[in-house]
């Protein structure tokens, strides 16, 4: 099955709903049983095995909840213990790698793909070579969405050799516009801007990943690929867009490792969340990984576009104007944060489905949550 995300960034509107208590419900499972009583409607609703939900501050996690089944058909409860898949949610991670770099002045937001890959640039079509960073991590970069990575994970033996070929491929790809003109997402983007960290960094992107973003943060529930241990209901199993759970779980069902840098990071919504709260005090200087003024360039949309880096940017009156939202999915799951920096507040909401009904699903528990904060 084709397991490469083409739809992960979507500006979704935020509705409204009416929203039912179901607390005598046996597969509830929260850390606090007003969020359980939100989002169980709204999971039996759109017939979802498993949905999950959190509200975040810059202090923390405020309140969470997560209600179903680890895998339709079973007994098997999620757990708010349980992690869950986040796909191109993993691109504000990469972001901050890269940042970390720029702010350690290894690299700059404008250093190019030719000037990392020295071995490479004499042969590098001059576009492609001159390519940068922001262009990279803002969609800009005239890039194809994806590559053959199936192919590409079976071209070397590790996952930096797999990457470095990437850039190699890519570069003899038709570019859809000249770098800096327009806006056309792409996870090919992100796995060569994991490449560059790799480069500078001298380790594979994972372990740039645990050393940089996860160990700082305290983020012990976090790992990369599919979920659960092979044949076993001890993670949230991934399941279709139709709600049918895939024929295996385990680390192996997710795209390709190579594409790690655009979305295979999984988190536990409580360690999600220490990034998304690190996400919402980086910007009044209380930040742990960086800098103010390096969050704000994070945050801060490119091109004259709707999209900074590793966040879409746009508006809404709940938010008392500024938001940052993204979602991911790898089509076996699906989840999707908005962060308010002026209101010092975010919701996020996960499942182990893919799809529209996930989509709907996860919208309609944000907007529970966002109703949920505003009353306390």
């Amino acid at each position: 099955m084709p397991m490469t995300d083409l739809r992960s960034f979507a500006l979704v509107a935020v509705a409204a709903i009416a929203i039912t208590a179901a607390a005598d419900n046996p597969t509830a499972q929260s850390a606090d049983t007003d969020v359980a009583k939100l989002i169980e409607p709204i999971r039996q609703e759109h017939r979802l095995p498993a949905l999950g939900a959190a509200i975040v501050t810059s202090r923390g996690l405020v309140a969470s909840g997560v209600t179903g089944t680890r895998k339709a058909g079973t007994d098997v409860a999620a757990t708010i213990d349980d992690q869950w898949h986040l796909g191109s949610d993993t691109k504000a991670m990469t972001a901050v790698i890269l940042a970390t770099f720029v702010e350690r002045g290894t690299l700059t937001w404008e250093t190019t793909l030719g000037e990392v890959f020295t071995e490479l640039a004499a042969g590098l079509p001059a576009d492609f070579r001159a390519i940068t960073i922001t262009q990279l991590l803002s969609h800009h970069a005239g890039l194809p969405a994806n590559l053959a990575w199936r192919q590409i994970a079976q071209s070397a033996p590790t996952l930096p050799g797999q990457r470095l070929n990437a850039v190699k491929i890519a570069a003899t790809a038709t570019l859809g516009s000249k770098p800096g003109t327009k806006f056309e997402y792409s996870n090919l983007g992100y796995v060569l801007a994991g490449a560059i960290a790799e480069r500078i960094g001298g380790k594979p992107w994972e372990e740039l990943m645990r050393e940089i973003v996860f160990t700082p943060l305290g983020m012990t529930g976090c790992g990369f690929g599919g979920l659960g241990t092979p044949g076993t209901i001890d993670q949230p199993w991934p399941h279709t867009g139709s709600g049918r759970p895939t024929d295996s779980n385990g680390p192996a069902v997710d795209n390709a490792a190579v594409l790690g840098p655009a979305g295979t990071v999984h988190c536990s919504i409580a360690d999600w969340s220490k990034f998304i709260a690190d996400q919402l005090r980086g910007e009044r200087g209380g930040g742990t990984l960086l800098k103010a003024e390096t969050y704000k360039s994070l945050h801060a949309p490119r091109f004259g576009g709707t999209y900074a880096f590793g966040w879409g940017v746009t508006s809404r009156v709940w938010s008392g104007g500024t938001v940052l939202q993204h979602s991911g999915s790898n089509t076996m799951n699906f989840c999707v944060v908005w962060v308010a920096p002026l209101r010092d507040m975010a919701v996020l909401a996960v499942t182990n489905q893919a799809g529209d009904a996930a989509q709907q699903a996860t919208d309609e528990a944000v907007a529970a949550l966002i109703r949920l904060h505003e009353k306390r």
